[in-house]
């Protein structure tokens, strides 16, 4: 298997502009997280698809390879598949710029269904979530996600799912973690089909794969950490690499 990771990353954020250029204790956000996946096992290769001639100069300042993509892109996933068809590979892992504490091992077990002899279309991350932790689970903003007795997801969402009209303790909650693989063909498949009803409505594009029959493997992790979308993320990820440097 061939593995190449893309991090798309783009100059403008609505919540915190220029994330992807904030300083982390002196280095850029995007160089942290691409130093990070460059620390994967079973990656060959790393590359930054952005549209955005300042983060690819940043970038380039510390060697890593950058691909300049289109500004039209509408998420990430199209601006990974546009970057995609100039690489030869199996298999396309969609990283996101602003997750520069990524957990390599992370990026492998996202991988590790591709080594199988029935690879999925798509792969990607769950988290346990205890069924008393009432704000996760009701927070739109964290996406759940629930899955057949083989792993394979069955649907996301910002609401509570599974519904509990009937409360058992057996019942298992998980939140998705949004780092993706990807086959060649799925990506440009995907990439290639207009938004969906369900995507539209709940605003995660990984409903598109679902609602045109795609198989998304879901691998159990239990190592997150916190990506950068506020103020207040960007301050907390500064405290924790300054904790990992004095140590």
């Amino acid at each position: 298997m061939n593995a190449v990771i893309l991090i798309p990353a783009r100059l403008h954020s609505s919540r915190l502009p220029k994330k992807m250029l904030a300083d982390l204790c002196g280095e850029p956000l995007i160089v942290r997280t691409w130093r990070q996946a460059a620390l994967s096992k079973l990656a060959s290769r790393v590359v930054v698809a952005t549209d955005s001639t300042e983060i690819a100069g940043a970038l380039q300042a510390y060697g890593a390879e950058v691909v300049m993509t289109s500004p039209d892109a509408h998420c990430g996933s199209e601006r990974v598949a546009e970057a995609a068809r100039g690489i030869d590979a199996d298999v396309f892992v969609n990283l996101q710029g602003d997750e520069p504490l990524i957990d390599p091992q992370n990026i492998d077990l996202c991988l590790q269904p591709f080594l199988q002899t029935d690879p999925p279309d798509c792969a990607t991350l769950v988290y346990p979530v205890l069924p008393e932790d009432f704000h996760q689970i009701d927070d739109p903003n964290v996406v759940k996600v629930v899955m057949d007795s083989a792993g394979n997801a069955l649907y996301f969402s910002r609401s509570p799912v599974p519904f509990q009209r009937e409360v058992y303790a057996s019942t298992l909650f998980y939140r998705h973690i949004g780092l993706y693989a990807f086959t060649s063909g799925a990506l440009q498949r995907y990439a290639a089909l207009p938004p969906s009803m369900l995507e539209l409505a709940e605003s995660l594009e990984q409903l598109r794969l679902l609602e045109n029959g795609f198989r998304i493997a879901c691998v159990k992790t239990t190592v997150d950490h916190p990506g950068v979308n506020t103020h207040e993320d960007l301050e907390l990820v500064r405290r924790l690499i300054s904790a990992q440097v004095s140590r």
